[in-house]
């Protein structure tokens, strides 16, 4: 699916991975009345179970299985007794893991229910999800044979044949032994590989003690950090589902101009696997400029007439603020009206899975559980070169970095996207979040990272990989450097104020904290020393810095390819490269600017003040010059 997205004057085409709507508006909600469950809108037959008493991966797994994305991509058929050649050829019109729906020109006797089939085409990037996008040849069922009216490009109506067909196996099965499994094998190996390899290289480092110590002694730590953190990573496990805790949760979201996605984000929201009476959605609006307003309640309305026997109407609110005051006070005024124990955050341009919360609440079991982050996957990965290397960067960001933090229940930040918090914590602190400031300006970005340092001080942060949210990334390079300095900025600024109550914790994160520090202000210091400075006055080709730069690279790539089975891994490459000659040097513009409060993706007080503070220096040295000719 295409969707224009108009960004500083300037339209983008995301692609976004688009399943076939279901005609119920809350598909996935336990139904109060039990006319129909769960379980039996996923396609799992034979079992009178309820989906609370169903393992929670198999539910998973049986809800991906039934899912139908939109297509369009030529599908070669080849009905038994024909050859390649004289097959015969149609249009996709949706696919699922279990079948495919095609358009067919003209009916053919051999395309009869029951009748074997050979399928042959190739599922282009961004119509499944990652992974799936690869050549399929396999055998299939004609299942189902019906004609629909079809409206031409000059607007007429016009009757067309579809072919509902079924894989023998489903392409999770089938991937996994054409694809799937070998791509397992291949980054196992050379992850093992590239390991033992960067392991080796720091020990080398040891030898050049002698020459520079500091440098070779702050590679040999970096390296060290980077591969804890992937160990730490790996033996991450979330805490499995009770399907007996189901505490309540109130969900806030809130907006400010994103007319585009806010629709979507409130339906993801309510549209949750998890007990009616224990879910609320409230959505607060900074006053936004925009139409984000009349969307909401467009959506709301739709809710409570399609679904009102879920009892939306007293699940489902919206607030106006009466003036733009920014995202901390939306966030405070949703708290501040939660019914529930415990709040969730969701920014509104991201979307929750449908057991994303039963997943999330999951760790709050233990009773010194103070926040708890999910995963957040990029939503429009394919949309351009940009965002799949983000897809990348984040799926690592959240999958080993996060998780490692996780392994000592101290996560540094939990996200924007997804998180949720025990409601008498953020109430504790609301006030010194509200009225933060650094240096005498006011902290206006960051809101996920401050609260969570509020949050880390007197208890526990974890991470709950299973619960999945997916979120809209930059895809304009103006837009995304912009939002790298706002969050390098929040990174200094927290990390800072972290340094200063995180050895009380547990003495191996404290340490990995410091080191974590450490690392990335040093970053452009050494990378400069390596690259310009060593080649220029001692003439060396710096061939082990890069041959470093290229390993943990590689780490990265095959991690995602281990995780992911994904054509994206590649990607990871990319980043890297990026990182390291652009977005590195942004570190030294915040050293110098981390005080600041502008967002500069969106008009706050602050931007518009600094916006208009710029305006008036530009049109007094306008005027000095005028007066000097």
């Amino acid at each position: 699916m295409i969707v224009f997205r108009k960004k500083n004057k300037k339209v983008t085409e995301e692609k976004l991975t688009v399943t076939r709507p279901d005609r119920r508006t809350l598909s996935y909600v336990p139904d109060p009345e039990q006319i129909r469950h769960v379980a039996d809108r996923r396609g799992i037959r034979g079992s009178e179970q309820d989906s609370a008493t169903l393992d929670a991966e198999y539910l998973n797994k049986m809800r991906m299985l039934s899912l139908r994305y939109v297509a369009d991509f030529d599908v070669h058929i080849i009905p038994e007794g024909r050859t390649k050649k004289n097959g015969i050829k149609g249009k996709a019109a949706d696919i699922s893991s279990t079948g495919l729906l095609v358009v067919v020109n003209e009916p053919s006797p051999e395309l009869t229910v029951g009748n074997k089939i050979k399928v042959k085409f190739r599922i282009p990037p961004g119509t499944m999800p990652e992974g799936f996008e690869s050549l399929v040849q396999t055998d299939a069922t004609v299942v189902r044979l019906f004609m629909q009216q079809h409206e031409t490009e000059e607007g007429d109506h016009k009757e067309q044949l579809m072919i509902a067909v079924e894989f023998v196996k489903p392409l999770t099965e089938y991937f996994q032994k054409k694809r799937w499994g070998y791509s397992v094998y291949a980054a196992s190996t050379f992850l093992l590989f590239s390991v033992l390899f960067i392991m080796l290289m720091r020990i080398e480092s040891i030898i050049y003690f002698k020459y520079n110590i500091v440098l070779y002694l702050y590679s040999l730590i970096a390296a060290l950090f980077l591969l804890t953190r992937y160990l730490f990573g790996a033996l991450f496990r979330d805490v499995p589902v009770n399907p007996d805790y189901t505490p309540g949760v109130s969900i806030v979201i809130p907006c400010f101009n994103e007319e585009q996605w806010i629709h979507r984000t409130i339906l993801s929201c309510m549209n949750q696997d998890y007990p009616v009476d224990k879910l609320e959605v409230i959505v607060v609006d900074d006053r936004s400029t925009d139409r984000s307003v009349e969307q909401i309640e467009r959506m709301i309305e739709t809710i409570h007439n399609e679904a009102e026997r879920y009892n939306t109407r007293d699940r489902l609110k919206v607030i106006v603020q009466q003036q733009n005051a920014g995202k901390r006070e939306a966030l405070v005024k949703g708290v501040e009206v939660a019914r529930h124990d415990l709040v969730v955050f969701v920014d509104s341009d991201s979307f929750l899975e449908p057991d994303a919360i039963r997943h999330l609440v999951q760790p709050f079991q233990d009773p010194k559980m103070g926040g708890v982050a999910g995963r957040t996957d990029v939503e429009n990965k394919y949309t351009n070169s940009l965002t799949k290397l983000q897809t990348v960067r984040y799926y690592i960001a959240f999958r080993i970095m996060k998780a490692a933090e996780s392994w000592f229940d101290s996560v540094s930040c939990l996200s924007g996207p997804l998180s949720c918090y025990r409601k008498d914590l953020i109430l504790k602190h609301k006030d010194a979040w509200l009225n933060q400031k650094f240096l005498g300006q006011p902290a206006t970005f960051g809101d996920d990272r401050s609260m969570t340092n509020f949050i880390l001080k007197t208890h526990r942060t974890g991470y709950q990989d299973s619960a999945i949210c997916s979120t809209i990334v930059p895809s304009d390079n103006k837009v995304f450097l912009k939002q790298q300095m706002r969050w390098k900025r929040s990174w200094l600024r927290e990390s800072l104020r972290a340094a200063g109550f995180i050895w009380k914790k547990e003495p191996f994160m404290a340490l990995f904290f410091y080191i974590g520090l450490i690392v990335p202000i040093a970053a452009p210091v050494v990378v400069l020393y390596n690259l310009v400075f060593v080649p220029l006055v001692y003439g060396v080709f710096p061939g082990t810095f890069l041959m470093g730069l290229l390993l943990m690279a590689l780490l990265m790539s095959l991690a995602h390819l281990l995780f992911r089975k994904s054509k994206l891994w590649v990607f990871g490459f990319v980043f890297c490269i990026f990182y390291e000659f652009v977005l590195l040097w942004q570190m030294p513009v915040a050293w110098v600017t981390f005080w600041k409060s502008t967002w500069g993706t969106r008009e706050t007080p602050q931007d518009i003040e600094a916006r208009l503070k710029k305006e008036a220096r530009k049109q007094q040295r306008n005027k000095n010059r005028t007066n000097s000719i």
